[in-house]
């Protein structure tokens, strides 16, 4: 045998742990950038997680037999005199509002329930238009009630406890597009630290892997027949 031939075998062996070595590498990089961003995503999802955790927790206690009260809101009433000429709309009067009083928050939907006939008393008489306006901000709310003809308009303010407000940050109440928004950021780490955290285990459990699969394949595969 010549030294070129006996040469062969080395540079073929030599080839493979390279490339052996290049793919242990490229995976090692692979699991190190799974684990960066595994780690900061998952530090913006601590950011408001512990808060969406304790106010999810509070709503799932809402109802009876479990219920966790927020505590009662204080409620505070005031009649307010109209300008001249009066509103004649449900938007003209939030606008309004909004303006001479400085009422913040987002304004709801507006109901306006026509004059209608009623019974009352024995007697039938005519029971004028009404309307009623929300706005709504997580720390408060305020109701306005107007009967048309009248020239004052009822506010109803409803202060809410440090509980009942973090619980409306949760649901939205009364905020604008940008915190939807940024909530939805949190939803969307909550999805990528899920799967940045199934890819994870499956890069460094790969035995453990494949034998989930063929578990959880067979049962599904079972459940399938035997309801088929």
């Amino acid at each position: 045998m010549t030294v070129s031939e006996a040469a062969v075998p080395v540079r073929a062996a030599t080839s493979n742990v390279a490339e052996s070595q290049a793919k242990r590498s490229r995976r090692a990089t692979f699991i190190k950038w799974l684990r960066n961003v595994h780690g900061w995503v998952g530090l913006w999802g601590a950011a408001l997680g512990m808060l969406f955790g304790a106010t999810g927790f509070v709503l799932n206690h809402r109802a009876e037999p479990l219920k966790i009260s927020t505590g009662a809101p204080h409620v505070s009433t005031v009649q307010a005199r109209l300008p001249d000429p009066l509103p004649q709309t449900p938007h003209e009067l939030a606008s309004w509002l909004r303006e001479t009083y400085a009422l913040k928050g987002r304004l709801g939907r507006a109901q306006r329930e026509p004059e209608h006939r009623v019974s009352w008393g024995g007697r039938e008489t005519v029971q004028p238009e009404r309307w009623q306006i929300t706005f709504s901000t997580p720390q408060d709310s305020v109701i306005v009630e107007y009967w048309k003809g009248n020239d004052f308009v009822t506010l109803k303010r409803s202060e809410n406890s440090w509980v009942a407000t973090l619980v409306n940050l949760h649901r939205g109440v009364g905020l604008s597009v940008g915190w939807v928004l940024l909530i939805d950021t949190i939803d969307g780490s909550l999805v990528r630290l899920s799967l940045t955290g199934v890819l994870l285990w499956t890069q460094l459990h790969r035995v453990k892997t494949l034998a989930a699969v063929l578990v959880f394949g067979s049962i599904a595969l079972a459940v399938w027949a035997g309801l088929a």
